[in-house]
Formats: C-alpha cells, structure tokens, sequence
C-alpha cells in the first residue's frame, strides 16, 4: 500500500496479525498515518503480534517543487514514529509521477529532468536524508521506484555521485531493478557497501515483456501482475542470497509484492509462499 487513506487499505490490525501468521516477524511502517500515530497503541499491538517495527518509508512527490509542504509533513512524521519504536531504517521514495508512470520499463522513453530541476530535486533529497540521519539517528537509504524520477539505474548512481555516502544509503529493491531493465544481482555486486537494507520483490519475466512490447504504464503492469511471488520471477535470489553472505551482510530484507487489491490473490497465502520460497533457499 502506499497512501494511508486509501480506501481499499486492509486493517492496520490484520496486517500484523497475517503478516506474524505467515511466518514474519517484522513490519515497515507503512505509508505514515495508516499505522496509529501514537506510540503506546502501536508499541501494544506489535507486542501482541510479535512483530518489530524495522522501518517506514516516505512515498512523496519529491520531483514536484510545489509539494515540498506534503514532503516535509510526511518526512518529520515518518522519522518521529520511527523514532519512538526503535526503529532505524529510513527510506526515501520519489512516488509516481504522471510525466513517468507512462515509460515504466522503458529507460530510453523517459522523460528526464533538465539540469537544474534535477539539482532541486537532489538536494529536496539530500534535506531529508540529512534530518534523518542527523535529527533522528536514522539510517536512511534511497529507493529507486518505477514511474518516478529516480527509477533507472543511471539515476540512482547520479544521485549517490552527488550526495554523500555519510547521509544516504540504498535501499535496494530487486524487483524494481528488474522492471527498470537492469541486473539486481550485478548491481548488488557493484554497491553491496552503500546498501543498508533491502526490498525483496519479484518480477514476472513474461508480463514485464509484454507491458514493454505494449507500452503499457506503470498501473496497469501492475494491474496485469508484473510483481510475482518470489521465485517465480527473473530475479536470482540464490545469487543474491550469495552476495549477501559473502559481504557480511547484517541487516533486514523485507518481503514486498506489489499487486492490484481488488485482485484475486490472497495477501496471507502469497506472503506465506513468499516465506516458504526464502526458507527453501536458506533464508
């Protein structure tokens, strides 16, 4: 889920109750708002379901300059609940934008910034990973997002060119890698020091080359199941399960799958074989 007041939101605590029930015991925030605000309600339910609060994200228009107020709201608001529960990681997403959501996949359509809309934009990023780090003793790490303005992988390596290591990490998720057109696991290789936590998500092979074949935009890939159980897609998660152990790798994986609510799988039976799927691997 990404906006808290979506209407097609499951209950905050069924949530937790299935996400404990398929075998997990930590959670991300989700989009702020959605979980209670106030720490003593929340610090009660995670205790009840045994989950441990790891991280939230900020999903907010960074590559719009006239909806830095909405950014700033969601960027303090995400640090202090995180704050609060003893939770250390931070992640920074440009949401979607509708000059992008159409070249999903498709780095060489895309529209790209000129020079000093995307020096605005680097430093809106660069503000909140700095009050992250420094005002809340977060880590924080930059996550590259399909449909946004830091999607493609040539994106992300600029940005963490221009931004310095100290304040901003990456969150790495494999399956948006994929979708953008690019190898996780090389990837992965190349940066494994500036990664401080990861999103495991998968991508169908054969829906990823029919939405690219067709044009088609970023929600209606999803709409069409672009994000598949793990290991059912093209992302090598032995090899990346490799990596991880070679480089000493201390830190979480959160399990995501993006998918249409009103589809027809279950959120608890796919979380489950999500679950089984690392177990089978040595997770």
């Amino acid at each position: 889920m990404e906006f808290a007041d979506d209407p097609r939101n499951p209950d905050w605590r069924r949530v937790l109750k299935e996400n404990a029930e398929a075998g997990f015991t930590g959670i991300e925030l989700g989009p702020v708002g959605y979980m209670p605000e106030d720490p003593a309600v929340l610090t009660e339910a995670l205790a009840e379901y045994n989950q441990e609060l790891i991280g939230g994200v900020i999903f907010r228009a960074f590559h719009d300059p006239d909806a830095w107020e909405d950014v700033m709201d969601g960027s303090i608001r995400t640090c202090k609940a995180l704050a609060a529960h003893g939770a250390t990681r931070l992640v920074i997403i440009d949401s979607i934008s509708p000059r992008r959501a159409p070249t999903a996949g498709r780095a060489d359509e895309a529209e790209q910034m000129d020079k000093a809309e995307w020096a605005a934009y680097r430093d809106r990023i660069a503000q909140i990973a700095k009050m992250g780090t420094e005002d809340y003793g977060l880590t924080v790490g930059i996550h590259a997002h399909a449909a946004g303005f830091m999607d493609f992988e040539p994106e992300l390596e600029r940005l963490l060119d221009e931004v310095d290591e100290k304040i901003l990490g990456i969150c790495f998720d494999t399956g948006h890698h994929s979708y953008a057109g690019f190898d996780p696991v090389a990837f992965i290789k190349k940066h494994m020091s500036r990664i401080n936590y990861l999103h495991f998500k998968d991508i169908d092979p054969k829906v990823k080359a029919d939405v690219i074949a067709n044009r088609t935009g970023f929600y209606d890939a999803c709409g069409q199941g672009i994000f598949c159980n793990l290991g059912d897609g093209d992302v090598d998660f032995p090899a990346v399960r490799q990596l991880l152990l070679d480089s000493a790798f201390d830190g979480w994986c959160t399990v995501e799958q993006d998918c249409d609510p009103a589809g027809d799988t279950s959120p608890i039976d796919d979380a489950r074989l999500n679950r089984a799927y690392l177990q089978s691997i040595g997770f």
